[in-house]
């Protein structure tokens, strides 16, 4: 990966950094964008963010910090599919967003709904939600989960480790109603496929085994996808824009800019860092 570090090399820096404030917490996270947005929430004086690079790095320099009983440090990931696989996090000092990633958190506050009047046609919203009676997050899950639940299954111990990097949503999304054709993505997945023959039937099979409706969608659903399909809605069902003017990277640098700290102040998630403060006193990771 670009940029990447080794988690040893980090955990040395911030003991380095502990040197200079001793009363100061460090929280890593994954990325740079997730730093973007957890730069806005915590308290600047009080608490670091550090980038780890990935959800692998983030739990092995918790873990290196953690062997020499460095206080004070605290590691927020991606959920990803652990709750879904009854994972649980190995530390009280590893915690999980709410839902399948840090995008799916944004994507369930009142930053939708700013970012939806900053790039979309109220009047298209209005004639889509009311003909289908569902609103835009159930809309945007629907399309998504069949994307989750076959990520899922290519994770799986005798998964296929699909490849979902580069997909081109407009050949599987309709424009219009933001429905998925599930052998279109189907299809449009297989292309990255080493092997030429995939059996579409017994790849529906697999994924419809993992279906149930116990599962929250914000949990199976990705939010990269989410806010790729959000993107081509924004063109036709949705809006009249141009796909430049509403790329996914758009979007989601958007989406954070549009999250206020009172909308965090909502979630599990910080209900959770407030008890760590508690039990790792004084360190703090936010105001108030």
């Amino acid at each position: 990966m670009k940029d990447y570090i080794p988690a040893d090399r980090i955990a040395n820096r911030i003991r380095m950094l502990r040197t200079d404030d001793a009363a100061k917490s460090f929280l890593i996270v994954e990325g740079d964008t997730d730093k973007r947005v957890w730069d806005n929430l915590v308290a600047e004086t009080k608490c670091c963010v550090e980038v780890a690079f990935n959800k692998n790095n983030a739990i092995a320099v918790l873990k290196n910090l953690e062997k020499y009983s460095f206080a004070g440090v605290l590691a927020i990931v991606d959920a990803d599919f652990w709750r879904l696989q009854g994972t649980e996090p190995h530390s009280p000092n590893l915690l999980l967003t709410d839902s399948h990633d840090l995008e799916t958190m944004l994507l369930q506050s009142p930053a939708l709904e700013k970012l939806l009047g900053e790039h979309g046609s109220k009047d298209k919203i209005e004639k889509l939600t009311k003909s289908c009676g569902k609103t835009i997050r159930n809309l945007l899950l629907d399309a998504a989960l069949p994307i989750g639940y076959l990520r899922w299954h290519s994770q799986q111990p005798k998964g296929l480790n699909l490849k979902f990097q580069g997909l081109k949503f407009k050949r599987f999304i309709d424009e219009k109603t933001l429905a998925l054709d599930n052998l279109k993505l189907i299809n449009e997945v297989k292309e990255k496929y080493d092997e030429e023959k995939l059996d579409n039937a017994v790849l529906i099979k697999h994924i419809d085994g993992l279906k149930s409706d116990s599962h929250d969608p914000w949990s199976v659903c990705c939010g990269h996808d989410l806010m790729s399909i959000l993107s081509v809605g924004l063109c036709k069902a949705l809006g009249s824009r141009k796909a430049n003017e509403v790329a996914r990277e758009l979007l989601e640098r958007n989406l954070r800019l549009a999250y206020e700290a009172s909308f965090f102040r909502d979630t599990q998630l910080y209900q959770e860092i407030q008890n760590w403060e508690k039990a790792n006193e004084p360190f703090q990771v936010m105001d108030g």
